[in-house]
């Protein structure tokens, strides 16, 4: 078998070559060009990348989803109920400049590619934040991206009614042009067959209360996860990368909420990103997403050349 076992871990890890062995006869239903679209900002996604890496996963995924509808139906015939499937709910975590939303893009294109055809929609967690006006208030305005800065409670309900499987349910839309939620927008979800929730913490666990009460984790409603993985001075040295990227393009945008920064020489440029780096999300890294990573299906570790070098699968 391929994977090789760690004393008492719950993971069998493979190398990037074992992992693309594991293939088998998937096709490849991307062309390089759309590879080249549904990459993020500084992200360098190549096709090889999605064959070695993302072909298998997409096999893993669609077996896992195959056999969670069989046991959905066997379920229900035990109940006696005659209910319709409720999506499968794929969790997609990791820090910021890590590449999950070109990682959610890739997935999304080549699940819903599958010979059956399903519809696979795509939900980033930053819409669920609480608008910059409430964070204002509460002085979370430097901690936007942690825990607290989320309305867990509305994601909570979204997750709770997409399981349940109603029809149009809404999710709030952010914009990082203005860098808030826009009340006057919302991504619609029309019951897919597979949900992709993408973001940070959705790993993240609640303390348990003794009375045994407390609320469901955004976890719990996940049919399966994903944490993508990288060694802390690689995120550093993209999100500077990045920031300097955004200075070039978005930024210049005068209704940029970071339009400030538009015409800060490279020093003050690479001064300034590194301090929110520090203080924001390496801050958020260390507390709360990182902790989260064990509790993941699957760990996809990158290397310097931003690829995938390293894959982890909990056991059964």
């Amino acid at each position: 078998m391929n994977g090789r076992a760690l004393e008492y871990s719950p993971y069998l890890v493979f190398s990037r070559d074992e992992w693309a062995k594991l293939r088998a006869d998937t096709p490849l239903t991307l062309t390089e060009t759309e590879v080249y679209e549904l990459r993020g900002l500084n992200e360098r996604m190549q096709i090889d990348e999605v064959v070695a890496i993302y072909l298998p996963l997409a096999r893993l995924l669609n077996l896992y989803v195959e056999r969670t509808y069989d046991l959905f139906r066997a379920t229900q015939r035990f109940l006696g109920r005659n209910g319709s499937k409720v999506p499968f709910i794929i969790g997609l975590a990791g820090s910021v400049a890590v590449g999950k939303s070109t990682t959610g893009r890739i997935l999304q294109a080549l699940l819903s590619r599958s010979p059956n055809s399903p519809n696979v929609a795509l939900v980033p967690t930053d819409g669920f934040l609480f608008p910059n006006a409430v964070l204002e208030r509460e002085g979370l305005m430097t901690r936007k991206g942690f825990p607290e800065s989320y309305d867990v409670t509305r994601l909570l309900r979204f997750l709770s009614d997409i399981k349940s499987g109603k029809r149009e349910v809404k999710a709030p839309v952010y914009s990082h042009l203005f860098y808030d939620v826009l009340d006057s927008d919302a991504l619609v979800i029309d019951q897919p067959d597979v949900l992709i929730v993408e973001g940070l913490n959705v790993l993240q666990p609640a303390k348990l209360p003794r009375d045994g009460k407390a609320i469901p984790f955004v976890s719990d409603f996940f049919d399966f996860s994903i944490y993508l993985d990288a060694d802390e001075t690689l995120l550093e040295q993209w999100y500077i990368e990045r920031f300097f990227r955004l200075r070039e393009t978005a930024f210049r945008d005068p209704r940029s909420y970071f339009h400030r920064y538009a015409k800060l020489s490279d020093q003050e440029t690479r001064k300034v990103a590194l301090k929110l780096w520090n203080t924001i999300n390496l801050a958020n890294l260390r507390e709360n997403i990182l902790p989260t990573r064990q509790r993941a299906d699957l760990i996809l570790t990158k290397g310097a050349d931003h690829s995938i070098h390293e894959v982890q699968l909990r056991r059964l």
